[in-house]
């Protein structure tokens, strides 16, 4: 399993390195293939914005982020629309296999890596929580700063 999600993470990177490459004009040949290797072991930063209320789709960002975040990249998580709900005090969210780990406890290793949380600006006027709702750590998005982190070239951005 953990070699299946490094193959994936890289070849997510890869693809997005790739992109990135084509889109800002990117070497020829084999200086193309070593730049995109380059690129690819340089990430440093990711946004991952998690909507789906999928359980599987919800474990699998966040087993993907600890994993990035592991390897030393500053994560920062977008939690929307029903995901928000993983960012309550007193949320629950099932046990999966094969680790017996859920979604909310990934959440919560995540941010003990240092990953910063937040819940999207949407989230806590269209439900009936409020701020005083949320995990210890977890924040409410502000949009100029997470367009920001969209804009920026050295920030990878997954969505789930």
């Amino acid at each position: 399993m953990k070699q299946f999600l490094m193959m994936l993470i890289g070849a997510s990177v890869i693809w997005s390195s790739t992109l990135h490459a084509t889109n800002h004009g990117g070497g020829h040949g084999d200086q193309k293939g070593a730049k995109m290797m380059q690129v690819a072991d340089s990430i440093s930063e990711a946004l991952v914005i998690l909507s789906s209320d999928s359980l599987q789709t919800q474990g699998m960002a966040m087993v993907l982020s600890n994993t990035l975040a592991k390897s030393g990249v500053k994560v920062s998580v977008l939690l929307c629309d029903q995901a928000g709900d993983l960012a309550l005090s007193k949320s629950e969210s099932a046990i999966m296999k094969p680790k017996n780990v859920s979604p909310k406890m990934l959440l919560g290793k995540l941010k003990m890596q240092g990953a910063k949380v937040d819940v999207c600006a949407l989230y806590l006027p269209n439900s009936a929580h409020t701020e005083a709702d949320l995990a210890e750590g977890v924040g409410v998005a502000k949009p100029p700063q997470i367009a920001a982190l969209m804009r920026n070239q050295d920030v990878r951005v997954f969505t789930f």
